[in-house]
């Protein structure tokens, strides 16, 4: 066993596998889209014309593409400034329960585990104008009804709220891992030294735990660019295109329009923006805070 342990062929016979399937099925459809991002193609035809830049002129000049970047935006300031926080918070108070830790953690975590759509709809009926439960509370101090998903002012603000209850539970239960890793002595002598609750959370706590943020910070900005399935299931990028995301946009020219190449060239667009994004957010923070020593 040894002996073929230390023979090469051995090594490459487990890596083969591994490396045919990475090639099928992220090396050869990133450079497909690459290429078909300078065609002109409908995705069905034997006939695909090269177009040069002429996609991506078109997609830079579009001002709708533009308003599903601004959307992608408001999706990462969302998850980074808003969700992060309360995924820290809501960590913290399930660490600290001394009784049903475990259904706490489950409860949480349920959101994420259910189908995007059934989140849709079920948020939907939250929204409704005239029988949800968000307008039938402000109804109760009069203020009138509320369209949340057909209201350019308020469509966007309702998709982040959905995404942001489907996803952070799953956030909660990594940062809890963390936060439950930390060696219980450290917290106890800070107790006897005087230090409150407070001051163990924010002076012991969250500096221990800043690589898994800096992980889910990581995790959400990703995600937020390739946010599309709860935009279908809610607004279908409507009203008017104010709750369009890239990739909603890709598919819309991709899928329904037949404009394959098109579609592709957005692809390659959210591939570079996302890209550009995540290795910034690598330069600027996530490299200070990589490793902690207890």
């Amino acid at each position: 066993m040894n002996k073929a342990l230390r023979n090469p062929l051995v090594f490459i016979l487990f890596v083969i596998p591994a490396l045919v399937l990475f090639i099928m099925f992220f090396i050869y459809p990133i450079f497909s889209s690459i290429y078909y991002s300078f065609t002109s193609w409908n995705g069905v035809s034997d006939t695909v014309k090269y177009a040069g830049l002429d996609n991506f002129k078109k997609a830079l000049g579009d001002e709708r593409f533009w308003v599903s970047v601004k959307n992608n935006g408001w999706f990462i300031l969302f998850s980074v400034c808003i969700q992060v926080p309360l995924i820290v918070f809501f960590s913290l108070l399930i660490a600290n329960v001394k009784k049903l830790k475990g259904l706490y953690k489950t409860a949480v975590f349920m959101p994420s585990i259910m189908s995007t759509a059934v989140i849709g709809i079920l948020w939907g009926f939250i929204y409704e104008p005239n029988i949800g439960l968000f307008n039938k509370v402000l109804g109760l101090v009069g203020i009138e009804p509320v369209y949340w998903l057909s209201d350019e002012r308020f469509a966007m603000l309702s998709i982040l709220i959905t995404n942001a209850w489907q996803w952070t539970g799953f956030y909660i239960v990594m940062v809890l891992a963390a936060i439950l890793s930390i060696p219980a002595e450290l917290d106890e002598a800070a107790a006897i030294d005087g230090a409150t609750g407070f001051q163990r959370a924010t002076r012991i706590t969250l500096p221990l735990i800043v690589p898994i943020i800096s992980v889910v910070i990581m995790l959400s900005i990703a995600g937020a660019m390739k946010a599309a399935d709860i935009v279908i299931v809610m607004t279908k990028g409507g009203p008017a295109g104010s709750t369009e995301v890239m990739a909603t946009y890709m598919i819309k020219y991709a899928i329904t329009n037949f404009k394959y190449g098109y579609g592709n060239t957005i692809a390659v667009l959210i591939f570079m923006f996302t890209l550009v994004v995540t290795a910034l957010y690598q330069l600027l923070f996530a490299r200070r805070n990589e490793r902690i020593e207890y």
